[in-house]
């Protein structure tokens, strides 16, 4: 007889969670890794995009306003797209060569308003 302490009947030893046996078949497959490693790379980027976003915010926007009227500056030429992109922040004005005029943009929306890659910087409109 064994002097070894066995573990009683239908017990082989510590039980893993259902998530430790999926972590494990992901990793193990090819396609697992690939999408696991897209996944990683999205959020790096998102968070990229926002720890990017309140440098392109530039000049001093006034205080005591909840509606800002900005001027947006793109790289390129805004298409129809931009366009209606910064029509969900406010009302599109106009533009001027690579820039954008919107007005009426919440405060809180600001920083979502140049969050796009593709926005170089957003500045108070000069109202004459």
């Amino acid at each position: 007889m064994s002097t070894a302490a066995t573990p009683p009947d239908g017990d082989a030893g510590p039980r893993h969670g259902p998530l430790r046996g999926i972590a494990g078949a992901v990793l193990r497959s090819t396609q697992g890794r690939v999408v696991l490693g897209l996944l990683v790379a999205w959020l790096v980027y998102q968070g990229w995009l926002s720890a990017a976003a309140p440098g392109k915010i530039v000049g001093e926007f006034p205080a005591d306003r909840e509606r800002l009227a900005v001027l947006v500056t793109l790289p390129f030429p805004p298409e129809r797209f931009h366009v209606l992109v910064f029509q969900r922040f406010g009302r599109v004005s106009g533009t001027d060569g690579n820039t954008v005029e919107v007005r009426g943009v919440p405060r809180t929306e600001l920083v979502r308003l140049v969050r796009p890659y593709w926005v170089s910087r957003v500045e108070p409109l000069k109202q004459p």
